[in-house]
């Protein structure tokens, strides 16, 4: 009995892991790109042609990639 509370439980904390590991990546891509000048908005943003932003966003997205390759990895294990 206890198990099938046990599987929703590992479904839904994968489906979690999955979903801030794409805001990491999404939000990566977007600091790079506000970092480098090709999306400026809000006009009045700090980190517009900033180059750290490249850098913290460069992080930002591959430590979202590595959540969801771990994620993907526990999946299938089981």
């Amino acid at each position: 009995m206890w198990h099938r509370f046990i599987g929703k439980g590992r479904s839904i904390s994968r489906t979690v892991g999955y979903v801030v590991g794409l805001l990491m990546i999404l939000l990566g891509l977007i600091w790079i790109a506000q970092g480098s000048g090709y999306f400026p908005y809000p006009s009045s943003s700090f980190m517009i042609n900033q180059s750290i932003w490249v850098l913290w966003g460069s992080i930002m997205a591959v430590a979202g990639l590595a959540v969801t390759v771990i994620i993907s990895r526990l999946r299938r294990r089981g």
